[in-house]
């Protein structure tokens, strides 16, 4: 994916506004499509209590924020001073990402082995209705929808780690296009904030479709593929941080 940032950076020279305006604007949408990004997002969102759209958002919200506020702190002095964390450190900061996910992966798995993902089918003026939810215990079925497997609070921390890895990326990105310090710094929380912008949406849209009924009704077998899937991912991510080498100016 590094190819099209290189392309899309390539756009602005530093010398218009309005182009690294725009630039910033489709380098945060297109971060926010990262495999890892989605990978984190969608095991979040799946092993909520209730995965309608509004949760979906609060959460993808919550944990956009997060990875802008470490994306955001960890690219100002790579933008005005070209500093750039030690190699241990981007190594280690790379591997934590990975190990975020394959945690949220195997919290995913354990929720679904303990049976707390199923559906309930509900009569309503002579139709069937499925209502998917989740709970930890019979006692905890009648708040089960006001209850979250995940905070705004936890998802913001969660994204904090996540924001962590590729930051200098980022950097080398806006730094290899932009020469005046004030604009790249714009720049930059530019491209944090639509990067978060971006993760909110994703999360909605993927809500929206585990709220659909054909889903609910079936997503006690897609949890597991869900959870496998991203597990894989999370563990050869966090192999690879060893293999990648470290970013430079």
């Amino acid at each position: 994916m590094f190819g099209l940032d290189d392309k899309l950076a390539s756009m602005s020279d530093g010398t218009s506004l309005l182009i690294v305006i725009v630039v910033a604007v489709l380098l945060g949408f297109r971060h926010a499509t990262d495999p890892d990004h989605l990978a984190a997002v969608s095991t979040l969102v799946a092993s909520g209590r209730e995965r309608g759209a509004r949760c979906a958002a609060l959460l993808g919200s919550a944990w956009g924020a997060g990875h802008a506020t470490s994306l955001f702190a960890f690219g100002v002095p790579i933008v005005l001073f070209k500093a750039y964390l030690p190699e241990s450190v981007q190594r280690g900061a790379e591997t934590a990402v990975g190990v975020m996910i394959v945690a949220l992966a195997a919290w995913l798995l354990v929720r679904w082995r303990r049976g707390l993902f199923h559906v309930h089918v509900h009569e309503h003026s002579g139709s069937r209705h499925a209502h998917g939810h989740v709970h930890g215990s019979p006692a905890e079925h009648a708040h089960e929808r006001t209850r979250k497997a995940r905070s705004p609070f936890q998802a913001y921390a969660i994204g904090l780690v996540h924001g962590m890895g590729g930051s200098a990326g980022v950097g080398v990105l806006l730094l290899a296009a932009i020469h005046d310090h004030a604009v790249a710094l714009a720049a930059l929380a530019l491209f944090a904030f639509f990067t978060a912008v971006s993760m909110a949406l994703l999360s909605t849209g993927f809500g929206l479709t585990l709220s659909r009924e054909p889903v609910r009704r079936s997503f006690n077998r897609i949890a597991p593929a869900l959870g496998a899937a991203s597990l894989l991912f999370g563990v050869w991510y966090a192999l690879g941080a060893f293999q990648v080498a470290p970013y430079s100016f």
